[in-house]
């Protein structure tokens, strides 16, 4: 008698974001990969590609994939605090001939966990430790930029970052307008006059983690306002700077207002995209197609049986360019991709709807924010766990004969 033909061993890929504030994309991957294994056997091939959509982990997933060296840079937080950041120096591109390129992470100077610890001031934080970071990298002799731009405590529009290149932002009287988005209310004039040469000869690539506008119900201030503290008369305020600042930009570069506050991406990390753009001719791209493709996801993905993905927080945003919408894409239906986040801001109805097979919280009953953070890690590897002994079981009922796909498909869950 001829013996059965052994089962096709199960593929998986663990390819997450960071879990802001409690582990990088990395250490959540490789607690992804533990709970898996543990559930699926020793045998199942998993495959880790810790991801990034812009934000924190961008640097690190891109020196990793394109190689060159991480050196650190005295800065300052979103708040003015002396904080080490980090730059990517040396990163070959496609040929000798390719300038340098640097890599600056502006989360490593604005992000939102580092200022987490102090009471929200979402129209005072700034983004000038954003411009010491550039400034380290023309000074190493960039003359090529990727910055990602995901994960701030910033909605100024990226003055703070230009007055550290050189850009004035001035009233009426010619004065210096306050910090952060708090002085764009009074801006009246850009002057441009002492950006550094260097600043303006470099070739700008921006990787940004969604394709919100500047402005409007879409824009910076309405949708990520809130999460940095914003109450809704802040956010009016914040909203209505960002298009006085596009104004004041389109008026300097000549080109049109409307179209530099609808633009897609402008929206990200608080508007600081918009001067680059407006005056420096920046490239706009999506961070977290830019990573996938830097790590080789889709080949990764070719043979996949399994796709599981995760993020501090899942909601309607993670829909809207960040890694967990790129896995989607990329996968288009031919391996369930499944959520495991922190919290969950999303329906199991709104998850199938978009294409997410399930979607769970770390959360193992009632527990604090402290010690998800503090405990995220294990409890990413329960959730995997948990996971792959659903998927387990559904491959088993599919083999003893039920619908492929029969049980495939769990309620989003919290617990």
């Amino acid at each position: 008698m001829t013996a059965p033909a052994p089962a096709p061993r199960t593929i998986v890929v663990v390819a997450p974001d960071s879990f802001k504030g409690s582990c990088t994309s990395s250490q959540a991957a490789r607690a992804m990969a533990g709970g898996l294994r543990a559930a699926l056997g020793a045998e199942t091939v998993v495959r880790e590609l810790p991801l990034a959509d812009g934000g924190e982990g961008t640097l690190d997933a891109l020196v990793a994939a394109w190689g060159g060296s991480i050196h650190e840079v005295a800065t300052r937080d979103a708040l003015g605090r002396p904080r080490t950041g980090r730059i990517g120096i040396g990163v070959r591109g496609a040929a000798a001939s390719d300038p340098l390129r640097a890599i600056v992470e502006a989360a490593d100077a604005n992000g939102l966990p580092a200022v987490a610890d102090l009471p929200p001031r979402p129209l005072d934080a700034d983004s000038a430790g954003v411009g010491v970071l550039v400034r380290a990298a023309l000074g190493a002799g960039a003359g090529e930029l990727l910055l990602g731009i995901g994960g701030s405590a910033t909605s100024d529009g990226g003055t703070g970052m230009l007055r550290e290149l050189g850009v004035r932002f001035l009233d009426r009287r010619g004065d210096e307008i306050a910090p952060g988005a708090r002085g764009l209310a009074a801006l009246h004039e850009i002057d441009a006059t002492g950006l550094d040469p260097r600043a303006a000869a470099l070739r700008w690539r921006i990787a940004c983690d969604v394709d919100h506008p500047l402005t409007g119900p879409r824009g910076a201030a309405a949708v990520f306002g809130p999460q940095k503290g914003a109450d809704a008369a802040e956010v009016a305020a914040i909203d209505a700077g960002l298009g006085r600042l596009a104004d004041a930009f389109a008026a300097l570069a000549g080109v049109d207002a409307a179209e530099l506050r609808a633009r897609a991406g402008l929206g990200a990390a608080g508007g600081l995209a918009l001067g680059p753009a407006a005056l420096l001719g920046a490239e706009l791209l999506p961070g977290s197609a830019l990573v996938a493709d830097a790590v080789g996801l889709r080949a990764a993905l070719a043979d996949a049986d399994l796709v599981v993905t995760g993020e501090g927080r899942f909601d309607a945003s993670s829909l809207d360019g960040k890694v967990v919408s790129r896995l989607l894409a990329e996968t288009a239906g031919r391996a369930p991709v499944v959520v495991i986040a922190g919290a969950l801001g999303i329906t199991a109805a709104e998850s199938r709807a978009a294409g997410v097979a399930a979607a769970f919280t770390i959360a193992d009953g009632p527990a604090s924010l402290a010690r998800l953070q503090t405990d995220a890690e294990s409890l990413i590897e329960d959730a995997a766990a948990r996971v792959g002994g659903l998927f387990a079981t559904a491959r088993s009922a599919g083999r003893a004969g039920r619908a492929p796909g029969a049980a495939a498909q769990p309620q989003t869950s919290n617990t």
